[in-house]
Order: C-alpha cells, then structure tokens, then sequence
C-alpha cells in the first residue's frame, strides 16, 4: 500500500481511485463478464470494488497493485452472488467452486505471463464485441462502450452528448437487459464473422471520435474528452487486432486527425477552418502515430478500405507543410475511390470539396447542386455551407450569404452558427450595392 495514513486528504485520495478506475475498469469488467457471461452483473461487481475502495483506500492508501486489489474484492463479489444463486442454478455452483479455488491461490508458482496478457487481450476484444453487438442501437453501444470500456459515469457520457443522464441511465440499462435477453455469448468472433462484426465496432468509436472532433450542438467547437476517449480506444483495437486493416486505419485516421485540435480554435474558442490554421500548431507526435499505423496497415498488403481511404486522405493534409502544398488533386482521387465503395451523400460532398480545390469551384458547384436537387441532405447544415463557400469564390456573394444563413440555422452548435453568421455578414459587404 502507498503510505498516505488515516491523514489521508479525501479529495486526493478520491482523485487517486478514480484516476486507477479510467485504467483498470476495462479489463476488470471484461475479465469479469468472461467468467460470469453477464456483462451487466460484470458491471454491478466492478462497481461494487469501485465502492469498497472509495471506503477503504483513503484510510489504507492506494495499494501497489489497484488493478488486482480491485479484481480480488469484484471476484468474491460473485463467489457470494453465485453461492446464493447455486440452490436454484448448477452453473452457479460450479462457477462459485471454480472462482473460490482460483482465488485460494491467485499468483501459483510459474505463472505463464504471456499467456494471462493473451487472456487479457481476448477478454477486452470480447467486451468490445459484445457491447458493440448488432442486437443493440447505435445510441446503446456507444452510451455502454463508454461506460463499461471507457469508465465514465453516467453523467459524464450524459454531457458529452448533451441529453439528460437519466436518458443515458435508460440507454445503458435497456442495453444491458437485451444482451442478456438476447443470450450474447461473451466471445471474440472469429474468420467470417469477424469481418462481419468488426465494422460496427469501428463505426461506434469513429462516432464517439467525431462527436468530440466536431460537437454537434452545443457551446463547444471540440471535446477534447471524448476525442481522447476514442483515440484510447482506437490503440486499444489496433493492438488487440493487428492483422485487422480497418482497425489500423481507424486508427490512423483518428491520429491524423486529432493532430489538428490544437489549430482547430483561436484563443477566444472561435472556430478556425482548416485553410486558415496555423499548421506549426499540429501535433507532430500524433501525426507520427497516424502515419505509423498507416504504414503497418499497408504491410498488409490489403486494398484500402473505407477507414484506410479516409487515412490517405488525411495523410495527404497532415504531410502538407502548407495548405497551398496541399495534394488536391489526389485527395479528389481518394474520395472517388470512397464513393465507389462507400457511396453515401456525406462522400459526395466531401468529394465535391476536393473537387473545388483541385479543379475549381465549378467544378465542385456541380456536384454540390446534384446533391441539393436530390434532396437527401436538406438538413444538413455542411451543405448550404460549402456551397456557400464556392459561390463566393465564383464571385456571387448574395447568392452565398443566403447559404450561410440557411446554415447557420440548421447547425446546432453555437459556435458554428456564430461562425456562419459573420459569414454571412461578410457577403453583404462584398454585395454589389
């Protein structure tokens, strides 16, 4: 135990168990759902050594080892829930047998290390897997993958997206009783169903990744914490799954792009557009991690995929000393290859931008008006805004400013819409009176 005696300071050993709990909280809870195939009654175990260290830790310091403290007092947890489960379950009583042995001898002589961080590795993949499974809403596996992978609490992951905790309280709650409904088993898929599984795993912590990057609504231009989050747990993929090509290029792109946030906003917290940052502000170390694992993912020898397209094209951003070196002309070639395995609306007018830039506004106007017609982005708020921005740079400021204005009006964050307004001011000076 670290010494800090019953003058402990309360605050600082709270902080101490808290800051133990953001690192420990994932592998206890998956290490827990293994053995109990309950990730909800993994939860409530975890949460109850969380408990028992808030009480005794500040008296008792901070043990050297929290992590196993914490496992210790969450296994004979379920040794008690499961022997007053064994009248009415025989497999409770063998799995109240099988974790009461274990713990009767939790470090035996010649412990194979590699092979507990496999275990390790395996339970945190099959936490991955289960609470981002296909049964759940987009909403319930991002809500409980912060929660049991991420160790916020609920009124945190509640600020993050803005609604109200009791909303996510439900969320995480309604989650947990459908796995287990739903009978999920607690495992790492395997060949095909891998493959199948693994996209919607990434597309949670991309959504997490950009809900921090861009907020939505609200009074901030970025979060940094639930960046931060996502970028944790996009090592943690690329790590547990290093033959999986989307996995690594998730996570490249999410360096990539996180290496921007520091040049993202002025002092003042005004938003700065890319064209217009300061690029010595980017962070050089995060952009080696994303060009890194890029590199691992061509090692492969796979063909790109979405999130491996998506990482070239921010490659191309982040290797530009400048934003006229910028490499338009293959980012554009990039967001073809995009839309051609992952057409979606958002593509095309991504597309439409490079498109600008490499070729002209025309150029981009024609895709961008396509879109408009087609109707399927009409609230959202990207749209006006890049057309917006090309019709000023084909010299038609009263056209631009009512785009800025219609953006401003579907955007539901302050900063943005703020943004979007002086836009739209600046056009009526450039109007011809």
């Amino acid at each position: 135990m670290v010494p800090d005696g019953h003058g402990a300071d309360p605050a600082r050993a709270r902080a101490a168990v808290e800051a133990v709990w953001r690192i420990e909280s994932a592998r206890l809870v998956a290490g827990l759902a293994r053995l109990t195939r309950d990730v909800g009654l993994a939860e409530d175990l975890a949460q109850e050594a969380l408990l028992a260290a808030l009480e005794q830790w500040p008296a008792a310091g901070v043990p050297d080892n929290p992590g196993a403290w914490l496992a210790t007092i969450a296994r004979r947890r379920a040794v008690d829930v499961f022997r007053r489960n064994a009248t009415l379950d025989d497999r409770h009583r063998v799995l109240a047998a099988e974790l009461a042995a274990e713990d009767a001898d939790p470090a035996p002589h010649g412990l194979d290390l590699a092979a507990l961080d496999r275990e390790v590795q395996d339970d945190l993949l099959g936490l991955i897997f289960t609470v981002c499974h296909p049964v759940l809403s987009q909403q319930a596996r991002v809500a409980l993958t912060l929660r049991l992978l991420g160790g916020l609490r609920t009124d945190e992951i509640a600020r993050a997206f803005l609604v109200p905790e009791a909303t996510v309280a439900q969320r995480i709650v309604r989650a947990k009783r459908t796995l287990t409904a739903a009978n999920v088993p607690f495992e790492v898929p395997r060949g095909a169903d891998l493959t199948a599984r693994l996209p919607a795993v990434l597309e949670v912590v991309y959504l997490i990744f950009n809900e921090g990057y861009a907020a939505t609504a609200g009074e901030d231009w970025v979060r940094d914490d639930l960046c931060r989050e996502a970028l944790r747990l996009g090592r943690v993929l690329a790590a547990l799954a290093p033959e999986e090509p989307e996995a690594l290029a998730l996570s490249a792109l999410m360096e990539l792009q996180a290496s921007r946030t520091g040049a993202r906003t002025g002092p003042d917290g005004r938003p700065v557009l890319l064209l217009d940052q300061d690029r010595r502000r980017w962070d050089r170390l995060l952009i080696r991690r994303g060009l890194d694992a890029l590199r691992r993912m061509d090692a492969l020898g796979h063909p790109y995929g979405p999130y491996g397209l998506q990482a070239a094209i921010a490659a191309c951003h982040a290797m530009a000393p400048t934003a006229g070196a910028t490499e338009w002309g293959r980012i554009a070639a990039l967001y073809d290859g995009l839309a051609a395995i992952a057409p979606s609306p958002v593509v095309e007018l991504n597309r439409a931008v490079a498109l600008a830039m490499a070729f002209g506004p025309e150029a981009g106007l024609e895709v961008v008006d396509a879109l408009r017609d087609g109707g399927r982005l009409a609230e959202y708020h990207l749209l006006p805004s890049v057309r917006g921005d090309l019709l000023v740079r084909l010299g038609r400021p009263v056209e631009a400013r009512a785009e800025f204005i219609r953006a401003a009006e579907l955007t539901r964050n302050e900063r943005e819409r703020t943004l979007l307004l002086e836009r739209a001011a600046a056009c009526a000076w450039r109007a011809p009176s």
